[in-house]
């Protein structure tokens, strides 16, 4: 049975007209975006939208995959899988407005609020230079560096260069560690003092370095370990 033969009051499109789009299950949900069932298979938009969240253990695992593993289910073509990949990243910058160009940065949880979501889920660690005027407003953020966090590939020269062609006031720092633990490695101690150093000598105040961990994060600010090394 197709879903326009099934009663109104459970047909994805009307429920979410007549009841809210709040009331409607994440199958549902999906249904909306696949619009048309996966014929391959002989299935509704429901039952595939059913399949393709089993596969991928929840809403929040399928909304990491790439276009490739969602090409792999059987019936997701390439007009299907743009579809989930648009609504999944819509999803993500809404998440991220909270530090949106103008507005003031106050605390390390206004970072973790606006990162959190996004970051938490990515398979690789990611690090982002936020860029701050002289009343500590957000000017833009810039990703810096994809891949393993260790001096070699996050340098100072790409850190800071976005702020000096911005004239930033101040900057802080976001990565990510895929593990989900926040804890800073030693790594990560390590590049943060040279961080620290390097805005000292150039003018350029680093308010905080922030790693987002799963519902968790580490702020470098909060535990008192931004002091540049006393000189020698």
């Amino acid at each position: 049975m197709s879903i326009k033969e099934w009663p109104r009051s459970e047909r994805p499109i009307e429920r979410l007209h007549e009841a809210g789009v709040e009331h409607l299950s994440d199958a549902e949900l999906l249904a909306i975006l696949l619009a048309t069932g996966c014929t391959r298979r002989g299935l509704c938009a429901v039952a595939c939208a059913r399949s393709l969240l089993e596969a991928h253990v929840n809403l929040r695992t399928l909304a990491c995959a790439s276009s490739r593993e969602l090409l792999r289910f059987p019936g997701i073509g390439p007009v299907k899988a743009a579809r989930l990949l648009a609504a999944f990243e819509i999803g993500r910058r809404l998440a991220t407005q909270k530090l949106s160009k103008g507005s003031r940065y106050g605390r390390s949880e206004d970072v973790f609020q606006a990162f959190g979501s996004t970051l938490r889920d990515e398979k690789k660690e990611s690090f982002f230079v936020l860029l701050l005027d002289s009343k500590n407003r957000c000017m833009r953020a810039d990703r810096v560096s994809i891949g393993s966090l260790d001096c070699s590939i996050v340098h100072p020269r790409e850190v800071f260069l976005p702020a000096i062609r911005n004239g930033a006031a101040a900057v802080l720092f976001v990565h990510n560690h895929p593990s989900g633990d926040p804890s800073p490695s030693e790594e990560d101690k390590a590049l943060t003092q040279r961080l620290v150093e390097a805005g000292r000598l150039i003018g350029i105040r680093v308010l905080d370095h922030i790693i987002i961990g799963d519902g968790a994060y580490y702020s470098f600010h909060d535990q008192g370990r931004l002091q540049p090394e006393a000189p020698r």
